[in-house]
Parts: structure tokens; sequence; C-alpha cells
């Protein structure tokens, strides 16, 4: 059976089966036959294909390794893990956007502890500058789910009155080429901070704030598909997120 996922993807990048195989050192008929009799690489070269795709093995070729492979590369992504937000150093918030080469990430309700970090703002600018792409996604101020987690947390409009207060804050960047901000309507289970394949992932538990529930460190690892879940979890509330207006 051919394998149709690394055919999309090598056409989504642009990318022809000659330049993959001079890429990755290995004969072009080769990567030919990955691709129509849906041959199974070697380890290697699964490995370096999906870095140079920028992708997950286990997503190009999905029956390659065996659930215990995937359970126990996923286990190794876990970077470690803090008990509450505000344990987590605060020079470990600037090292994941610090270190970003292409991608940022911001999913929050308001993430005010951020917004109101100046030296972190104008370091997302810098980024943006430098070619990063920064999305940041908070809460729609006027949706019913913000007004549901204002309650929960016992703060009723707060919730809301912290997205508006960070939605000023981030006005330094706004407007910025590279810089996205979008309004989000959706249930938040997590906030969610990337840094490319490094993720600061805040659980959230009832009838507490997002200060008072754990951190997990995340850093992705082949064959893993922890950071891949919230990624994608991010990128689906991305799209069907409102941009927010000027």
């Amino acid at each position: 059976m051919a394998n149709e996922r690394l055919r999309a993807a090598l056409l989504e990048r642009g990318i022809s089966i000659s330049e993959l195989a001079a890429a990755i050192q290995v004969d072009p008929k080769t990567v030919e036959r990955w691709i129509t009799k849906g041959r199974s690489p070697y380890r290697r070269h699964r490995y370096a294909v999906a870095a140079h795709l920028g992708m997950d093995e286990s997503y190009l070729w999905p029956e390659a390794l065996t659930r215990e492979q995937v359970a126990s590369a996923s286990e190794s992504e876990i970077v470690t893990v803090y008990p509450h937000r505000w344990a987590v150093p605060r020079d470990a918030w600037g090292r994941l956007f610090a270190q970003a080469e292409s991608e940022i990430g911001i999913l929050v309700y308001s993430g005010l502890f951020l917004a109101d970090d100046a030296g972190i703002v104008r370091m997302l600018g810098e980024k943006a500058a430098a070619g990063v792409r920064v999305r940041i996604l908070l809460g729609d101020p006027d949706s019913p789910e913000v007004a549901r987690r204002g309650a929960d947390e016992g703060i009723d409009d707060g919730m809301a009155a912290k997205i508006r207060n960070a939605i000023v804050l981030y006005r330094p960047i706004r407007g910025m080429d590279g810089v996205e901000i979008r309004l989000h309507r959706t249930v938040l289970y997590n906030s969610i901070y990337r840094g490319d394949d490094q993720l600061l992932v805040n659980t959230h538990v009832y009838g507490m704030p997002a200060g008072n529930a754990p951190v997990l460190h995340l850093r992705k690892v082949s064959g893993g598909d922890m950071v891949a879940t919230y990624v994608e979890s991010f990128d689906r509330v991305w799209a069907q997120a409102t941009p927010l207006g000027s």
C-alpha cells in the first residue's frame, strides 16, 4: 500500500523525491519505493526523513513503531513536572521563548502573568522581527466559556477583565509582522506555551486558578506523541479562533 502521508508531506513542502534522497543520503529509487510500495525505511532513515520534513515519525509510518515503543518514547518527552505553575522558575519561561527559532505559541484564557512581563513581551516582538512566527491565543472575553471559567475559579467577571488587560499589555507587539493574536471560544483544558519542539503545559484543575495547577515541561522525542498531541490541539483551536481587531 502506498504511503500517502509521506507523498502528501513532500507535496506540501515542495520537496521532490530526489531532493529528499539527497538530503538523507539514499538513492532516489529507495525513496520512491517508500512512497509507492509503502516500504518502511530503517529507523535511522525514518528519523532523518521526519527531521527533514519537520514531522513526526509515528505519523509518517504509524505501523513502524510498536505501542510499547511509542509509549516509551512519549514518556521520554517529559523533561520535568512542576507541582504548580508558580513553582516554574521565571527563567524557564524566558528560555522557552528565547531558544525558539521558528515557532512560538501561547494558548491561554488570559495568561496575564506573561502579558504583564514587559521583558517577555519585548522578547516576543524581537523574535518575530527575527523571523519566528509568534501566535497568541487569548480567550474571547465575551464568550460563555470564559464566563464559566471565571465562575468556576470564583472570580466571575474577573476572568474577562484579566483578558482585556492582557490585550492592552500586548499592544506594543500587535500589528507587528510575524505576530498573530486571535480570540478563541473553546473550553480550555490546558494552557499551552510552545517554543519550537518544547512545551510548558499548564494543566487545569476544577475550582483552582491556573497558577496552582501542575505544569509539564515536554521536549519532542522522535517516535513520541505527547508533544504532537498538544501541538495538534493548539492548531485546532487556532483554526477556529477569530483574529483580534486592531
